[in-house]
């Protein structure tokens, strides 16, 4: 391939390769070829321009494949538009001698098409430029258009299109010929022609007028023609060619007009011409009514689905102003389409005549009109609604002959107007609330009153509607239940409004599920009570019996979608209700036969049609509540259904046919509850059951040859190409679904099962719309087959296949398709549940019958009964899964494709090798793969049948991919083939190349990863590469769809080779494709692109916009289209693709293109809703001609909706903490660059805006951004102002954002999380002025008023789950606030004993005055506070109780939770219980439990009157003593439960909240006593934290365990002293302690056990040598020297080791020997000697602390102490000593810093003494030498600070106590050592005035201790100085000096005045 890359062709490679291989190699080089021209220089081109030419026309005549013609036009139009043009006539004419030729035959054909296109493409490129040679061109192609074939008609139209395009006007007389010769093309048999056709008129009415004026008319006939019997692409070209023209003649272009004085048409004549097409298709216009008054034919489908298409684009180009302005006229127009009575023949006509308009409002007013505009014609909609009700009031009130038609047409013209009014409110959601508050529109009013039409389909649109507003404004919900209820039971007596209210009040419920907040209980209750009053009222009325019956059960049914936590309370009541329907024996049922008459008969009907479906919404939708028992009970009014079936064909006979939908509609809700059911339930009724459903589904007694829906469904998702459901994922599916051939399809329609109105909505759908009765029947029975199927005995099996096979046999024609189809739906339905159970098909009979079943559709020539008759094949592969089985399967297969030549076998068999391989996977059908390839390739190159070559293809693709790695060896010549095909296969079989593309994407997955390799793999990855290309360069946006998946699979397996910079910009221009599928494609690729390369793509995108004037890309760039395309689209699949596209750039791109990223979500954010319409108004109708001018038409542009709003907001957050995680100067203003701070007043704005919209979900948004704003920004320095942050000046925005959450009518989850906003603003310590602080403090105090008002105070609108929600929001926020108070004093205190004087205005200051300010605001706040927070506790409590204790919760709920609202409380109170939990502590300890509450005022009663904390106060009988104990227990059950077992998904906030909250329990008196009372508690306290940290890991948890570990063994400490001062010291001593007399520490019951166990894992888990068991495991590798321990972890050891030196206090001394002291000492040295680096002062000092500790407590010197005990000192001594690694003898005191060896000296004066000789003696002998060593040394280097100095005196005094200890006889060697070192210490005059205050005080420190010594061993003194006289000098001297310098002092001192004078220089330290 590389050699194709030259700028001329390499002839010799070309000749040196295989014929096969020549055209991939000249395409390869006309693709490079293309790249490198425009970027060639230019007289590089020119040189070898002749060449070129030449080599370019001779392929011309080389008989060019599709894709490589256009290229080569492409290339040779751009050569003579680069180079020189002299030749260009020559080549010209060359060309269109090759279009004259008279050569007919095939192998000519591409040489001619090659020739066509090459002309298209020069007069594109170069247009006027080649003057006067167009007519005869023109001429020339037109003559050749007569004769030419398919392909040369579509290839001339599209080069005639090119000519117009570059000819512009200049081609003007050749238009009408162009005309007159493509118009009668429009209706061509070949649908390509037909498209080519449409696309060339599209191109001539830009220029030719008459189009849009003269022949206005005609042209829009023909395209009702062109529409009949038309594809879905011709249906987009043709509907595109209608909209435009019929848009130009109402609005023609100027240049056209200028040209020539033009008459436009008026906006009626257009809809008018329009609407003949709705109405009458493409018969022409009638002009006597004859065929109309016969009823004739009605217009075909495909004709009203292409001109409703057409509309769509006739208002999309005019434009969205234009559809503001003329809203009023469309919508009425479009409304009168539907009550016109040739668009209603027929029910389901009507039906899909409805379904087009919906179709036009909603793609036209929901994508084109911005928020205010769509509000305006909501306006308008709800006037035409009204409009026409009244006419139906007069109507019906009047005695009018045609009143029954009116309301007939009015209905429909209802449903469209309240579709597209629920729809555009649903899509406002609460931006639309204008709409329902403005009294002059009255659009609540305008709704309900059409609950009364006559008409049910009017009644049920009007629900819908409400439905879809209480979803859009849930605070509507619970008002227009209640108004619905009322209006039932005031309208009791009108059939209309029982129906429609009903209606109403299901829908209400069904859309509850929407809204988060829910409804109030109560309501729940009056649906009931009304459901039962009307099923019993329904008997007392024969006029309303119908209605009442069915709205009662239907209300039954809708609050079963409440879910179980309502309908528990309801179930009783509900299960005797459902017996009650039914007769309850066999002797009832025929007492009921006999008598009643066919009216009684419907109701009955109705009646148990409507149980069993409110049986079936029950069932769906509260599982949790179906035990068995339940179970039971349900089925005895099923199998009385069951049998009642028997009976019904019987009761139809006697009282007439009309009872049949009834029936129907019974057997529909049997079924469909049968199916959610165990079938193991119904095992006993399955015979009966089995009848029923064969012959519903085989047509037995249904005349209509209806079919199910259910197989497209069925069959697999892949295999759409087969069947045409890809239209199901294109923009028109909701039309182009009337088009599939099942029975009704797409007209699904909420009159058709009125129960689907509380139903949720199926995915993708904007309303329910249930089939036809007669189809879901058949839906219903097939699905419940497939439940059964597998539970049957294989006997039942045989006979219901045999039995099919008969059924088919004995239909004929029309009817035998359909009972085949619906057979074959029941038989796949039937293997998928045999699957899905793990059965099998059953013993060889069985098979056989299924086979044969099978077998005999694959030659059906039906397409997609040939689909179903694979897939079963597959299925049944699958679940026989004998290798036997599916060879005899694949052999059958095989000889058929062997020998048949038919299309229809050839294509069944291949697709059967397909499906088996698909579901039998590789291994099973391993040794079938290379005949199933080598057969399959050999049809794949039939080039007879495009039809054989699709199937064939298609299961090619499918055994590629489920062979995975073994298909490896066949994908050279797969490949080979699908390029080959790919360059000859004419394009407008898009079937097949949709399937090469599939191919081409498996053999990618196949290859996979070695696409990256070099060598051999290179022609694999360069034969791709070319494909791709191929398929991008095609029209069909499927194929081109195809390619970008191609190109992304590659990218992810070999991204170095995917040419990004040509792949992203074609990318972005699909972004704006009118193909849904090619749309999502693009955006799927960019998500992966802009994983890994977010910038380039970036980079590439912006590209495009400096390159051309590329419409969609602006200096916005990628991200700004796709934040323009959020606002557009409507695929849920499409949506979330952006916006992880959106959020993969911004991870990666955010922080380093801060302003761009701000700027963009800032636009969106700040799009006023406001469009330019008001500035328009103005603009005279001159100036409006230039509405279709190109500058206004470019992009229809609508502010951010209300969702991409939200979307930027969440961004907003990101950003924030992408910062944040990226660098934390961002929040620095003093190292500004472009970094976050920098933005603040942006980010406070964008998060004010969002906070103070309309919409609720952005108001969420915007107060997340504000508290992610504020808790990162609250600490930055204000640099200009020192002493202030810089949020201070935004404390207005952020009050008065703040503000609108808290008031009465805002939901509560804004308000909740505006509380937690205030807590964190409040807490913040921003603002510290009291005013300031009172603003936001106020909205919290108003809110606390409202939590202490009580459960019942307010009118409820939501659930009362939304009330806890809001009120611990609100004590929540309290208790952060008063955490908050805590922490401000704390750091207060903490600065006030760092620095002692602090000046004004300094940050300390700053926090003084905040903590005050804090405390006056929350105090008087604290003792209702303080009731309400335990009430809380209190409540969690009881609601984390396990489910076998719920028999204990109190019945009527807790102080903020109802029972019935339990579930969703239990939530609420877990996000808020921590905090609570921590401030009650705080509250506990700092009020020692509460004293003194008692005087506090009682609550507020509740205004129901009962008390709102049951168990808040305590009462008089309780004294304080059990009140200290029971809330003792609350806190530590509460604290003790949670740490248990923290949920994963529980925050680490919580955790530490909880440890917190027993550390400051703990700190209180009361508390310790308790704990320490009860040893077990403290046990069990201490074992639930070593569990906690075996699963939380984070330093912070364990640092703030030892504090509760710390605090607990001091609570034990204290009540130990306590029991020994009162037992009396000496006797105490021995008896008190763990251990007692025996020693033995009992683990579960000893606290020091349990202890030791926690802080020894602790050191284990940070210095791991500890463990000796890891040391001599096996695999155990010696452990590298470790690094030195992270700040925390030395904290943390330091923390650990020190209490476990306490833990020997609480012993006895026979419990501390055996079992503590070996743990606990060996533990310290260990940390000691594991611990080499000398910087680590903590854990080493923590150490020798301990030990320091442990040898003078008390225990060490009691008689008992054993020997044991002393041998362990010992020996901790010695491995202090050794404080070094082996080999390397340098001691700790040569080693250590001075700050360590002041810390070893000053724990060795109390070994020294206070020990047993015995065990002191070694230790001294090691430590002397060295300490004398270290001594002498001073002298050398004096100290230099404090700390050196404290050392030195350490070593003195150990020295001085040795002396102390010495005998006699030895003192003068040990003098002889101290003496010397302390003289040598002294300085001479000279040296004293001139030394630093360590080294004087050195002096000082010397001479006092000489001075001192000699007194106390005066012989011994003698000798040393005697000995040295240089010694005694130096005393004497420095004794002089000192002398001296006191009398000077004392002098001085007499010299003063009286007045003491302060000091000037104060000591820092004091040596005394």
């Amino acid at each position: 391939m590389e050699l194709a890359h030259s700028l001329l062709l390499n002839e010799e490679a070309l000749a040196q390769i295989t014929e096969a291989k020549r055209p991939v190699f000249i395409f390869e080089w006309l693709r490079f070829l293309d790249k490198v021209l425009v970027a060639a220089n230019k007289v590089d081109v020119k040189e070898k321009q002749k060449k070129l030419v030449e080599q370019l026309t001779g392929l011309i005549s080389s008989a060019p494949g599709p894709p490589t013609r256009k290229l080569l036009a492409k290339n040779l139009a751009t050569l003579y538009s680069i180079g020189d043009t002299f030749t260009v006539f020559q080549t010209l004419d060359k060309c269109n001698d090759i279009i004259k030729s008279k050569d007919d035959t095939p192998t000519y054909l591409p040489t001619k098409l090659a020739a066509v296109a090459c002309v298209g493409s020069f007069y594109e490129k170069m247009g006027r430029m080649l003057g006067s040679s167009f007519p005869d061109t023109i001429t020339n192609m037109l003559k050749a258009l007569k004769t030419a074939e398919s392909q040369g008609r579509s290839e001339i139209l599209l080069s005639l299109q090119k000519v117009l395009n570059g000819l512009g006007g200049a081609a003007a007389s050749c238009h009408r010929d162009i005309y007159k010769n493509a118009r009668s093309l429009l209706t061509d048999r070949s649908m390509a022609v037909r498209c080519a056709v449409a696309k060339c008129l599209l191109e001539l009415q830009n220029e030719a007028v008459f189009m849009w004026t003269t022949e206005l008319e005609n042209v829009a006939t023909l395209c009702f023609k062109a529409l009949e019997g038309s594809n879905y692409g011709v249906r987009v070209a043709v509907s595109k060619l209608l909209g435009t023209v019929m848009a130009t003649a109402l609005m023609p272009k100027q240049a056209a007009v200028m040209r020539q004085n033009v008459k436009r048409a008026t906006l009626d004549e257009v809809l008018e011409l329009m609407a003949t097409g709705f109405l009458r298709g493409g018969s022409g216009f009638l002009k006597s009514g004859g065929e109309m008054l016969k009823g004739g034919g009605s217009v075909s489908r495909e004709v009203r689905v292409g001109v409703t298409q057409a509309y769509v684009v006739f208002v999309t180009t005019l434009g969205g102003q234009w559809l503001e302005r003329n809203f009023a006229t469309f919508l009425s127009h479009v409304l009168d389409l539907v009550s016109h009575p040739r668009a209603t023949q027929t029910h389901v006509e009507a039906v899909y005549s409805r379904r087009c308009v919906s179709f036009m409002l909603r793609s036209t007013l929901g994508g084109l009109l911005g928020e205010k505009a769509q509000v305006a014609s909501g306006k308008d909609i709800c006037q035409a609604i009204s409009k026409q009700m009244r006419a139906v009031v007069n109507d019906t009130s009047g005695e009018n002959k045609a009143g029954a038609a009116d309301v007939s047409a009015s209905q429909h013209v209802m449903v469209c107007a309240l579709k597209e009014l629920g729809s555009l409110v649903q899509s406002l959601s609460a931006t639309s609330s204008p709409l329902i508050q403005e009294p002059s529109i009255g659009l609540l009013e305008t709704v309900s009153s059409v609950l009364l039409h006559p008409s049910m389909a009017a009644r049920l649109a009007a629900a819908w509607c409400l439905r879809c507003v209480a979803v859009a404004l849930p605070y509507q919900l619970t008002p227009l239940l209640e108004r619905c209820a009322e209006r039932i039971n005031n309208l009791k007596s009108s059939p209309e409004a029982v129906s429609g209210y009903s209606f109403a009040v299901a829908a209400l419920l069904g859309g509850v599920h929407q809204c988060p907040l829910g409804v109030p209980h109560s309501k729940g209750k009056l649906v009931v009570s009304i459901a039962e009053d009307l099923l019993r009222t329904a008997a007392q009325n024969s006029r309303l019996s119908l209605q009442r019956t069915q709205a009662g059960w239907l209300l039954l049914g809708a609050l079963m979608s409440l879910g179980p936590s309502l309908v528990r309370y309801h179930l009783p009541k509900m299960l005797l209700l459902w017996r009650n329907v039914f007769p309850r024996s066999q002797k009832e049922m025929e007492a009921e036969k006999a008598r009643g008459d066919s009216f009684t008969w419907q109701v009955t009907l109705e009646g148990r049609a409507g149980a069993l479906c409110a049986m079936r919404s029950f069932v769906a939708h509260c599982p949790e509540l179906l035990t068995e028992d339940v179970i039971r009970r349900l089925m005895t009014p099923i199998e009385c259904a069951m049998t009642m079936m028997s009976h019904v064909p019987s009761v139809i006979k006697v009282h007439g046919t009309h009872l049949k939908a009834s029936a129907a509609m019974v057997r529909l809700r049997l079924y469909d509850i049968l199916a959610l059911l165990p079938p193991k339930t119904y095992e006993g009724s399955f015979n009966a059951l089995l009848r029923e459903l064969v012959a519903e589904f085989t047509l037995t007694d249904n005349s209509a040859n209806t079919t199910t829906s259910l197989l497209r469904s069925l069959c697999h998702y892949d295999d759409s190409v087969l069947m045409g459901s890809w239209l199901q994922e294109t923009d028109h599916k909701s039309i182009e679904d009337q088009l599939q051939p099942n029975s009704a399809s797409g007209s699904g329609a909420l009159e058709h099962d009125p129960s689907s109105i509380y139903l949720r909505v199926p995915m993708g759908e904007a309303m329910p719309g249930p089939l036809p009765l007669g189809v879901s029947v058949i839906d219903a029975s097939v699905a419940l087959f497939g439940v059964v199927f597998p539970h049957v005995s294989f006997k039942h099996r045989l006979q219901m296949l045999d039995h099919f096979a008969e059924c088919i046999k004995q239909a004929k024609g029309v009817r035998q398709q359909a009972v085949q189809l619906n057979i074959f739906t029941a038989v796949l339905s039937a293997l998928k549940g045999l699957a899905e159970n793990k059965s099998t098909l059953g013993p060889e009979e069985v098979r056989k019958s299924a086979l044969a079943l099978v077998m005999g559709a694959l030659d059906n020539p039906n397409p997609i009964l040939r689909c179903a008759a694979g897939e079963a094949l597959g299925r049944m592969a699958q679940v026989v899964g004998e290798a036997t089985f599916i060879a005899r399967m694949a052999q059958y297969s095989f000889d058929k494709l062997r020998s048949a030549r038919d299309v229809v076998s050839r294509t069944g068999h291949s697709l059967a090798l397909g499906c088996l391989h698909r579901y039998v996977g590789g291994i099973g059908s391993g040794q079938h793969l290379k005949t199933s390839v080598s057969i399959l390739l050999a049809l794949a190159q039939d080039g007879t049948s495009h039809e054989v070559q699709t199937w064939a293809l298609h299961s090619l693709a499918l055994i590629v991919d489920s062979s995975g790695p073994m298909y490896r060896g066949y994908v050279e010549p797969t490949l080979s083939l699908v390029l080959t095909l790919l360059l000859t296969v004419p394009p407008s079989h898009t079937e097949v190349h949709q399937c090469l593309g599939r191919c081409l994407g498996a053999l990618i997955t196949t290859v996979g990863p070695e696409l990256q390799g070099n060598a051999t793999i290179s022609t694999i990855r360069s034969s791709c590469l070319v494909g791709c290309a191929i398929m991008q360069g095609h029209s069909d946006s499927l194929v081109q769809a195809a390619a970008i998946s191609c190109l992304q699979q590659l990218h992810m397996f070999a991204p170095r080779h995917v040419n990004l910079s040509s792949l992203v910009p074609c990318l972005c221009v699909h972004l704006c494709s009118s193909h849904l599928l090619l749309r999502r494609a693009a955006v799927a690729c960019l998500r992966q692109l802009a994983q890994r390369e977010a910038a380039e793509v970036c980079e590439y995108a912006m590209s495009l916009a400096r390159n051309k004037d590329n419409l969609n890309i602006t200096e916005t760039g990628l991200e700004g289209v796709l934040f323009g395309m959020l606002d557009r689209e409507t695929d849920r699949k499409l949506c979330h693709d952006i916006h992880d596209t959106l959020g993969h750039m911004l991870s990666s791109l955010a922080v380093d293109k801060l302003s761009h990223w701000l700027k963009l979500c800032k636009d969106v954010l700040a799009a006023t809703t406001e469009d330019d319409s008001e500035k328009q108004d103005e603009i005279d109708d001159d100036i409006m001609f230039t509405a279709l001018g190109e500058d206004n038409n470019a992009k229809p542009s609508v502010a951010p909706r209300w969702v991409t709003r939200v979307f930027a907001a969440d961004c907003l957050c990101r950003i924030i903490l992408l910062c944040e995680n990226a660098d934390k100067t961002h929040f620095d203003l003093a190292r500004a660059r472009d970094l976050l701070v920098l933005h603040l007043s942006d980010l406070i704005r964008m998060a004010f805006m969002a906070a103070t919209d309309n919409s609720n979900q952005l108001r969420m948004a915007g107060l997340q951004a504000l508290e992610d704003i504020i808790k990162k920004f609250a600490s930055v320095p204000e640099p200009e102002f020192p002493g202030h942050v810089i949020l201070e000046q935004y404390q207005a925005n952020v009050g008065a954002a703040l503000r609108p959450a808290f008031s009465p009518d805002t939901p509560s989850d804004i308000t909740a999380k505006a509380c937690q906003v205030c807590s964190t603003w409040i807490g913040s310590g921003v603002v510290s002025d009291l005013n300031d602080l009172r603003r936001v403090h106020n909205l919290l105090v108003s809110s606390l008023d409202k939590v202490q008002a009580g459960k019942g105070s307010s009118s409820q609108l939501y659930s009362e789950s939304a009330t806890t929600m809001e009120k611990l929001a609100v004590l929540k926020a309290w208790a952060e606030v008063s955490l908050n108070v805590q922490r401000s004093l704390m750091k207060t205190c903490s600065r006030a004993l760092r620095t002692s004087d602090c000046s004004e205005g300094s940050p300390s200051n700053r926090t003084t005055t905040l903590s005050t300010h804090l405390i006056m605001l929350v105090q008087p706040e604290l003792p209702s506070l303080s009731r309400l927070w335990l009430a809380v506790l209190r409540d969690y409590a009881l609601l984390t109780l396990p489910a076998e204790f719920s028999s204990q919760l109190p019945p009527d709920g807790g102080a903020f939770y109802t029972p019935e609202t339990i579930d969703t409380a239990r939530l609420h109170y877990r996000g808020s219980w921590a905090p609570v939990l921590h401030a009650v502590a705080l509250w506990l300890s700092s009020t020692s439990f509460g004293e003194g509450e008692e005087e506090a005022p009682a609550v507020p009663p509740q205004a129901s009157g009962a008390p709102v904390y049951p168990q808040g106060n305590p009462g008089p009988t309780q004294s304080l003593e059990d009140l200290i104990k029971d809330r003792m227990h609350l806190m530590l059950g509460v604290s003790i439960e949670f740490l248990c077992f923290p949920r994963p998904e529980e925050p680490i906030e919580h955790v530490m909240s909880c440890l917190q909250a027993l550390c400051t329990l703990l700190d209180s008196p009361c508390a310790r006593t308790h704990i320490s009372e009860d040893q077990l508690l403290g046990v069990e306290l201490l074992n639930v934290l070593h569990r906690l940290l075996l699963t939380r890991d984070p330093p912070a948890v364990q640092l703030q365990v030892t504090a509760v570990v710390q605090e607990t063994i001091r609570a034990a400490q204290d009540h130990l002293t306590q029991q020994r001062e009162t037992q009396g010291e000496k006797d105490g001593l021995s008896l008190r302690g763990e251990g007692g007399e025996t020693g033995e520490l009992l683990p579960g019951k000893s606290l020091v056990f349990a202890a030791m166990e926690l802080m020894v894992f602790i050191l284990v888990r940070h210095l791991p040598q500890l463990n000796t068991r890891v040391n001599e495991s096996p695999s155990h590798l010696p452990l590298r020297p470790q690094p030195r321990l992270p700040e925390e972890s030395t904290r943390l050891v330091a923390h650990t080791v020190s209490i476990l030196a306490e833990l020997p206090s609480l012993c006895s001394p026979a419990g501390n020997t055996p079992t503590k002291t070996p743990d606990h000492t060996d533990s310290e040295y260990k940390t000691f000697i594991k611990t080499p680096d000398n910087s680590i002062p903590l854990p080493v000092s923590a150490a020798l602390q301990g030990i320091k500790t442990i040898i003078t407590c008390p225990l060490s010197r009691a008689e008992k102490t054993p020997t044991q005990w002393t041998g362990l000192i010992r020996s901790s001594l010695a491995s202090v000593l050794e404080y070094s690694q082996p080999g390397n003898k340098r001691t700790v005191l040569e080693y250590s810093p001075p700050g360590n060896t002041h810390t070893v000296l000053e724990y060795s004066p109390p070994v020294v003494p206070e020990c047993h000789r015995a065990l002191s003696t070694p230790y001294i002998h090691a430590l002397a030498p060295l300490m004398v060593e270290k001594l002498k040394g001073v002298e050398r280097s004096r100290p230099g600070t404090v700390t050196e100095l404290q050392a030195i005196q350490e070593g003195i005094g150990v020295l001085e106590n040795l002396v102390g200890m010495a005998e006699e006889q030895n003192r003068v060697q040990l003098l002889a050592l101290l003496v010397p070192t302390l003289v040598s210490y002294l300085l001479d005059d000279k040296a004293f005035s001139s030394a630093p205050p360590a080294s004087k005080g050195l002096h000082e420190f010397a001479l006092q201790n000489l001075m001192r010594i000699g007194p106390l061993y005066p012989a011994a003194f003698k000798t040393v100085i005697g000995a040295a006289p240089e010694l005694k000098t130096r005393l004497e001297s420095a004794v002089r000096a000192n002398q001296a310098s006191s009398k000077a002092k004392a002098a001085a001192l007499l010299a003063q005045p009286t007045v003491q004078a302060a000091p000037t220089i104060k000591l820092k330290t004091s040596f005394f």
